[in-house]
């Protein structure tokens, strides 16, 4: 029998979300790997991709994109920044890069029920998230990169960190799943849900980012009351009513991939309405073929890059899948949730002794 496909009654049919993964499929090279529109690789995007892949039901390619993270992983658990052609171009490893895996493996175990499977990528996984909590800070933010010359970068990343957060929860997940559970993993998700909550201070400021935004909120740091009014206080500068969201906010151009993570934001708070009126509005951006164009300039009225991406065809089918509760692994952003006030085993250790919210 043929697993039901996502689909998002009045906006997007299951046959729409077969044709956006078969235009992922179609990027994919001989390797496995799927790239950027311009070529080249990273592991957080392509792992992006093989989830919506099996969420649509094209399990081959999506094996073939696991298989291509094994052989590509680096003996310190990362990935280079960039491949292209299967050879690094830029050497560093990024640290919400590496983590992403465990949320990859823990989704394909969810729709598959392939525990074969996660046990053999257990390996990678327990490297990768080791490379990544070895760069956090005594307060708790994990930077955002290795250098290639080993040395750890000097900033850490909201976004980045707040996808490393949900990384190291499916991680937890899968390993007690497996029988090999990991407390550092979850007193390292404990430590940077407390930081990305009370200590704003501790990343580099992109606040133009919109992904910087609604992150905390996607990444599962910050949930209920804390996490709807994080969105209201600048719901206005990043949402284009009938286009989607801005990318950055002094920048009249909203992106198909970040629109649909905020669906899946508002679909984490229970904020359905306002998800469904976003994914809709993004539609605009479906090409014939069933692939997205990245954004569009609508002052310029032109799309901009020019050029359809994998990853914003990636975003589209998760947004379905987390609105139509199709696969296992729909609420795989909604459930992976920390507690409202994480407990840090020395709160003096980043400069407090109370948690509070400061969003």
């Amino acid at each position: 029998m043929t697993a039901p496909v996502p689909a998002v009654p009045g906006i997007i049919t299951a046959d729409q979300i077969v044709a956006t993964a078969k235009s992922i499929a179609a990027v994919q090279d001989a390797d496995g790997g799927i790239p950027w529109p311009e070529g080249h690789i990273d592991a957080w995007n392509h792992i992006e991709c093989l989830m919506a892949l099996t969420a649509a039901g094209l399990s081959a390619p999506a094996r073939a994109g696991y298989d291509w993270l094994v052989r590509h992983q680096r003996d310190d658990g990362s990935w280079p920044m960039k491949l292209v052609n299967g050879v690094a171009v830029e050497h560093g490893g990024e640290s919400n890069h590496a983590a992403y895996i465990a949320v990859g493996v823990w989704h394909e175990l969810l729709v598959t029920g392939d525990e074969d499977f996660a046990r053999a990528m257990w390996p990678t996984v327990t490297r990768a998230l080791d490379f990544v909590v070895d760069l956090q800070t005594p307060r708790g933010e994990i930077v955002w990169e290795r250098t290639a010359t080993g040395r750890p970068a000097d900033y850490a990343l909201l976004t980045g960190c707040s996808s490393i957060h949900q990384s190291l929860r499916c991680g937890v997940l899968l390993g007690e799943r497996l029988g090999d559970p990991r407390p550092d993993w979850e007193l390292a998700a404990d430590r940077l849900a407390h930081v990305l909550t009370a200590h704003p201070e501790a990343f580099a400021d992109k606040s133009l980012f919109s992904m910087d935004w609604y992150y905390p909120v996607l990444g599962g740091a910050l949930r209920g009351p804390d996490g709807i009014a994080r969105l209201e206080k600048e719901w206005d500068v990043f949402v284009e009513p009938g286009l989607g969201i801005r990318c950055v906010s002094d920048q009249p151009w909203v992106t198909g991939a970040e629109s649909c993570e905020l669906v899946l934001t508002l679909d984490a708070l229970g904020d359905r309405d306002r998800a469904l009126r976003v994914y809709a509005d993004m539609q605009h951006l479906r090409h014939e073929d069933g692939s997205y164009w990245t954004g569009w300039q609508f002052v310029n009225r032109r799309h901009f890059p020019h050029e359809r991406s994998a990853y914003t065809a990636a975003a589209v089918i998760l947004a379905a899948d987390a609105l139509s509760n199709t696969t296992p692994a729909a609420g795989i952003f909604r459930d992976v949730n920390a507690r409202s006030l994480p407990t840090i085993a020395d709160p003096a250790a980043c400069g407090c002794e109370l948690v509070h919210s400061h969003f």
